[in-house]
């Protein structure tokens, strides 16, 4: 079974904003809401890929509500632990004119330690050996610096797969509980070393260098249009971005990670994964907001994915 978790999770609020301009009047013109935050958008498109998934993390009041609700709609299974406080609402403005997205989020709820604790013992109570666990996105205000680290090594002790998709400071704690999977952009990779890595053999080099000195088993890097780089012990992998009509880029990458997770769980080659998850990330470049492409969509897309080792 593949878990996902998102510890601040918000309600996202999607805008086109034609010629967006500062200190001025903007009218909308289009508008969606969708049940948001990575490890939710992780667990939309597992499902439209045709897994299953349990959605976890924490949510509060009348908005947490409104998102575990639209999740069940969805047909996803939830174990949410609910707080005091008001779940965050965020809003994404897309200026088609500009060709710009604009993102405004909340901080969300504040969360003790207790309760984080509790939420995990929840979920150490479900997971079993070769079980996944999605841990990313950001953390809720009151969360100890350490959170992804206790969490990947706590999961990972129980025998599962943990794939970590965050940044900054919260990668970096996180890395050092030796998570299954990475999956950071070229410019969080080159954050995380300190200079400026360029190209594909660099980014190549570097992600190797670190799954030697961590433990991970595996580390995609992602680099927006230019595709994404798939680093085994074994093999690395090149894959070409697929151009395709943009409706939003929010969730992209979370979409990869949905595909990386179900690759997993089915036992698929590297070659099939990269084929998979560089179709699914495409084919939700193309959807508006955070809503999980169809998966006619992103089976078209498959075969046209273009790659190649280095």
């Amino acid at each position: 079974m593949i878990y996902t978790v998102t510890l601040n999770p918000a309600l996202d609020k999607t805008v086109e904003i034609p010629s967006l301009t500062i200190d001025a009047v903007n009218r909308i013109t289009t508008m969606r809401t969708d049940p948001g935050g990575k490890g939710i958008n992780v667990s939309k498109v597992i499902s439209k890929l045709g897994g299953k998934s349990v959605a976890t993390g924490i949510l509060g009041g009348d908005t947490g509500r409104a998102i575990q609700s639209a999740l069940e709609e969805m047909g996803l299974v939830t174990c949410f632990h609910f707080v005091e406080g008001e779940t965050r609402t965020n809003m994404k403005i897309i200026d088609p004119v500009n060709h710009t997205n604009t993102d405004i989020n909340e901080p969300g709820v504040t969360v003790s330690e207790e309760i984080l604790d509790e939420l995990l013992e929840e979920i150490l109570g479900k997971i079993s050996e070769e079980d996944i666990v999605v841990i990313s996105g950001s953390m809720p205000k009151g969360s100890p610096k350490d959170t992804y680290y206790r969490w990947t090594e706590a999961c990972r002790e129980k025998g599962a797969k943990v794939l970590l998709d965050a940044d900054g400071d919260l990668l970096k704690a996180g890395l050092k509980a030796s998570p299954y999977l990475i999956k950071p952009n070229n410019h969080e990779l080159s954050a995380l070393v300190g200079r400026t890595l360029e190209t594909p053999e660099e980014l190549a080099a570097t992600a190797r260098d670190m799954m030697k000195e961590y433990g991970i088993e595996k580390i995609v890097v992602s680099m927006g249009g230019a595709g994404a780089l798939y680093v085994t012990a074994d093999e690395t992998i090149y894959a070409e971005g697929l151009k395709v009509p943009v409706g939003s880029t929010v969730g992209a990458g979370d979409s990869v990670v949905a595909a990386l997770a179900k690759a997993e769980e089915s036992g698929m080659s590297l070659e099939e994964t990269v084929r998979l998850s560089t179709a699914t990330g495409a084919a939700n470049v193309m959807c508006s907001g955070t809503q999980a492409a169809e998966y006619e969509v992103i089976e078209e897309l498959i075969p046209k994915v273009v790659f190649h080792r280095i």
